[in-house]
């Protein structure tokens, strides 16, 4: 089976005031079409970190110190940002932990459907409509048409995370990044929002990744897990070298 995305020797630090502290060090992963790999680690161990980075989306402060992340031929890591957002929201897409703070609480629900469907595929009219309400079909928001027109706020927390779902799903992705898609979700809304994920993922056959630190949860979503451990970072003023 061919990877998607390759990741080879990743190393992330973070700048501090006299040198740059290694955080993430010799990183190295695969996605494979209709599998969903899981990160799985403590709470700040750089699992969003290393993911991010793989897709050419570095957190502030942060350096990439080595490795590659090849992905259609073209190593994300050194991609020029033209390059890079013309692949986000089209081949790449992510999901973050928190739906409410992804999602514009000044913008209804169709104009962000349709910001990816416009830049990448340019979609219009009614095309662009039907392909809208498609998407909330697909994740099981109830009344599309109507949903459509309505803000964020005016949806409960896991309606809001199957929109922040569809809005990833819209392009018809590779890649998607899933970063704790669960979190502060209530435990039945959370089994309908996995149940989702895996659904989405086999009938699109796209490469996904889930970001946890819930292993549990993780065991009923993923076809495999790589799990890291937490590098504690020096106070600020030390020296550090890569290790």
């Amino acid at each position: 089976m061919t990877a998607v995305l390759e990741v080879e020797g990743l190393t992330v630090g973070f700048k501090n005031r006299h040198d740059v502290v290694v955080v993430v060090k010799d990183v190295s992963f695969s996605l494979l079409d209709g599998r969903i790999l899981g990160l799985a680690g403590e709470s700040g161990c750089g699992k969003s970190t290393s993911v991010l980075t793989a897709i050419g989306y570095p957190m502030p402060n942060s350096v990439r110190l080595g490795g590659t992340a090849t992905f259609k031929g073209v190593d994300l890591m050194r991609a020029p940002i033209p390059v890079l957002r013309s692949m986000w929201g089209r081949d790449i897409s992510y999901v973050a932990q928190d739906a409410t703070q992804a999602l514009s609480p000044l913008m209804k629900i169709d104009k962000q459907l349709a910001e990816p469907l416009r830049l990448h595929l340019g979609m219009r009219g009614a095309e662009l409509r039907r392909r809208s309400v498609e998407l909330l079909e697909s994740v099981g928001i109830p009344e599309p048409d109507v949903a459509l027109r309505r803000y964020p706020h005016q949806f409960s927390g896991g309606q809001q995370q199957r929109i922040a779902l569809a809005i990833a799903m819209a392009c018809k992705p590779r890649i998607l990044v899933l970063d704790e898609p669960t979190t502060g979700l209530d435990v039945t809304t959370q089994a309908q929002i996995v149940a989702l994920i895996t659904r989405l993922v086999a009938e699109s056959g796209i490469a996904a990744v889930s970001i946890s630190h819930d292993l549990a949860l993780l065991a009923t979503i993923c076809d495999e897990i790589s799990a890291g451990r937490l590098r504690f970072m020096p106070p600020l003023g030390i020296r550090t070298r890569p290790p």
